[in-house]
């Protein structure tokens, strides 16, 4: 009271310090990295507490402290949005509950920088330059039994003319089947190699010399390559961020895939509707391959950090958009 009705300079400095230390408390406590099963495959990208200093600095440069600390300028832009949507009464119940779930999810994202974003709920990838969505695409994710997990990693490097190697569950389900059916003509139309292990440099086997019939049945495995082609399941180029689940974003031939609403068909990558944009939008340029060599990999300057998330709920204007719980 005394610093705001009676200008005292030693209550007004106490309680200048009162609210920075309230507030430092508050900012680090958001930002530090909540429980939510994010695979932070680079820890950087892990959320950290700022330091204090960094904190006041950052709310003393703001051009409006007031609409700082209404936004929440150090979270990322959907948790403010969030945040404000929980005091709406028109919200129900269970849409209140959804929000304050996905809040905690949104905790995982930068306040800034550039970056992707995958919301594998909504299947839709966003390119974000200054909190602003430069470009975004429809994308194919993780059928609810391969689910894309939520993740955090660098994006280190493309592959233009990249081969498949097929898991050994879907060569199973899919490839040896077609082989029992039309025989050995259908890997050559299809492009694909059958080589002898999965080390790093196999060797490759002749086909006929595989029981297909077993592999189908699930009674053998087999290591399936398929070659650069139109035919190919990686399309023209792969984004890499190297990590423990296999997990990439890439191009593909099945465009008609994207007409779906919804596209879950993945073994949990992500494909991308229009891959040859990112590429132009990660590089600055467009990404050709240089020749007909496969696996070409072109390297990036500056990795670019891509969020795997599973946001349920997002603000829309003055509204939260629910999308379905694919993965429940």
């Amino acid at each position: 009271t005394r610093a705001a009705f009676g200008g005292d300079p030693s209550a007004v400095a106490r309680a200048d310090r009162a609210l920075g230390d309230a507030f430092v408390r508050y900012a680090q406590d958001l930002r530090r990295a909540p429980n939510v099963g994010v695979i932070y495959v680079d820890n950087e990208l892990r959320p950290q507490a700022p330091s204090a200093a960094a904190l006041l600095q950052s709310a003393a440069a703001a051009p409006d402290l007031a609409a700082y600390m209404r936004n929440m300028g150090w979270m990322h832009p959907y948790y403010a949005q969030l945040r404000r949507q929980l005091t709406d009464n028109r919200l129900d119940p269970r849409t209140r509950d959804l929000v304050q779930v996905n809040l905690q999810r949104v905790r995982s994202l930068p306040a800034g920088g550039r970056y992707v974003l995958v919301n594998a709920a909504a299947q839709r990838l966003f390119m974000i330059d200054n909190n602003q969505t430069v470009d975004m695409m429809r994308v194919v994710v993780g059928k609810p039994i391969y689910p894309t997990p939520m993740m955090a990693a660098y994006i280190r490097y493309a592959s233009l003319r990249p081969y498949w190697n097929v898991p050994s569950d879907l060569a199973a389900e899919r490839i040896a089947p077609n082989v029992v059916k039309s025989g050995l003509p259908y890997l050559k139309a299809k492009g694909y190699q059958v080589l002898s292990d999965w080390s790093d440099k196999p060797t490759i086997v002749n086909p006929a010399s595989v029981d297909w019939a077993a592999v189908a049945a699930g009674k053998k495995e087999v290591r399936l390559r398929q070659l650069p082609g139109p035919s190919n399941s990686m399309g023209d180029m792969k984004f890499m961020f190297p990590n423990a689940q296999g997990i990439y974003l890439h191009d593909t031939p099945q465009d008609q895939l994207f007409g779906e609403a919804s596209r879950l068909f993945s073994g949990g990558c992500v494909r991308l509707e229009a891959a040859s944009r990112l590429g132009a939008w990660l590089y600055g340029k467009p990404l050709r391959a240089k020749g007909a060599a496969p696996e070409q990999k072109v390297p990036l300057a500056t990795p670019v950090p891509v969020y795997l998330t599973y946001l349920t709920a997002v603000p829309s204007g003055n509204e939260v958009a629910v999308y379905d719980d694919i993965y429940k």
